[in-house]
């Protein structure tokens, strides 16, 4: 019979300790977890980017529709359209929410100009009376008296979780809708769609 020396029952014990199964779970838990957090924090932030952008989608779409069905529009008007554009939002913040609307006309020269443009929360006029618009599509509209609603949004989307956004997203949304009562949008006094400026 061999007698057990110190060596052998470390060796013993370290053959156990290597064979022994218990904690290994604990360790896999431990080192998969984070991965699974910054993925489930990442899937929610990405699905409110994504709600973001379709929410800013349809409020463009549906601002400038409502604009084009109307003859005329005034200031209160436009401040009925911009508080609607805030309840679109919810549940996300619409504090970075800018929208403009702008009717633009054909002038006898054949250039689009802005006849008037509304302007939302937080957006800087940017487009005033008379400026030509070049950034409308070919062929939308290209003769003189032709006219569209331009509704522009953009908003800057902050993701709940800042280290995985940290500078958020920023989305632009532009529609064009042609005016369906009358050849364009009358603004405040004007008496007719005007083409020169």
């Amino acid at each position: 019979m061999r007698k057990s020396t110190p060596r052998m029952k470390s060796l013993a014990k370290c053959r156990d300790f290597i064979q022994d199964r218990r904690g290994v779970s604990a360790l896999e838990f431990a080192l998969i977890m984070p991965m699974i957090i910054v993925l489930i924090f990442g899937m929610a932030n990405i699905s409110q980017a994504l709600m973001a952008q379709r929410r800013i989608n349809h409020i463009a779409s549906s601002m400038g529709d409502l604009t084009a069905q109307s003859q005329t529009m005034a200031d209160p008007d436009f401040q009925d359209i911009f508080s609607v554009a805030g309840f679109m939002m919810k549940p996300l913040d619409a504090t970075s929410l800018s929208i403009r609307i702008s009717s633009v006309i054909v002038d006898v020269n054949n250039k689009p100009r802005v006849d008037w443009s509304g302007v939302g929360p937080t957006l800087a006029p940017g487009l005033t009376h008379g400026d030509q618009v070049t950034t409308l599509p070919v062929g939308l509209i290209s003769t003189a008296g032709d006219s569209v609603i331009m509704a522009e949004t953009s908003y800057t989307f902050i993701a709940p979780v800042k280290a995985l956004m940290p500078n958020g997203i920023n989305f632009k949304e532009v529609y064009y809708f042609r005016p369906r009562k009358s050849g364009c949008v009358l603004y405040g006094t004007e008496a007719a769609c005007p083409t020169t400026f």
